[in-house]
């Protein structure tokens, strides 16, 4: 739980701190500029207050793990949803715009899991989950997007060490296996998620793994 909150507030200060033309930059997330991954946030924020005050009596049906659906096909960016997004990032057209309802919504949604009972039942997506597994979850999705925030933007912070490595465990958990040791975090999950390709001595360190790459999350 406190995790998911320093996760989500350091991605929060990220977006803040950038200037108005780094969103007309790429990000991360193939064939999005900075500006509709923002809007993506955007979104995610209205899921995670939407799921908080879904609760259900049924038994969990996921957890942190098995919350994703994993594919090793990359978006192709013609997702009904994704041309959505991009859509109504270009309807900000100002970024103090776009900058300020994602720290309205993304406040409330910080406020909402810090209040919530880790142990309660929350639906999502036909599923059931208790809510410190669907938080968990998502510490993933913000340290993914905190790394396709940075990816063109050196200058901004990253995320939080301690983000990472949760993060990384769990990819690893995904994937069944380790990721080599001597990959940092950020590779580990870069490359994992197919947000980059391995270099050769990369490939080399990765073995048997290297033939199951990209896991893609949705």
């Amino acid at each position: 739980m406190d995790l998911f909150c320093r996760s989500w507030a350091a991605l929060r200060a990220a977006v803040a701190g950038l200037a108005d033309e780094d969103f007309a930059r790429p990000s991360g997330c193939a064939g999005w500029l900075v500006r509709d991954l923002v809007c993506h946030l955007v979104i995610d924020a209205q899921d995670v207050l939407i799921t908080l005050a879904t609760p259900v009596t049924a038994a969990p049906t996921r957890d942190a793990v098995t919350y994703w659906e994993v594919s090793g096909t990359p978006p192709a960016g013609d997702d009904p949803l994704d041309a959505l997004t991009v859509r109504l990032a270009a309807a900000y057209q100002d970024p103090a715009l776009l900058r300020f309802h994602l720290d309205d919504l993304g406040s409330a949604a910080g406020r909402a899991a810090d209040a919530a009972d880790p142990g309660r039942a929350v639906g999502t997506r036909g599923e059931v989950l208790t809510t410190g597994e669907y938080l968990t979850a998502y510490v993933l999705e913000w340290t993914l997007h905190h790394l396709d925030l940075v990816a063109g933007l050196p200058q901004v912070p990253g995320p939080p060490a301690a983000g990472l490595a949760r993060s990384r465990e769990l990819l690893e958990r995904i994937a069944g296996t380790p990721f080599p040791a001597a990959l940092p975090d950020s590779d580990a999950l870069r490359i994992g998620t197919g947000r980059r390709a391995p270099s050769g001595a990369e490939r080399t360190r990765l073995g048997a793994l290297a033939g199951r790459l990209p896991f893609v999350l949705g």
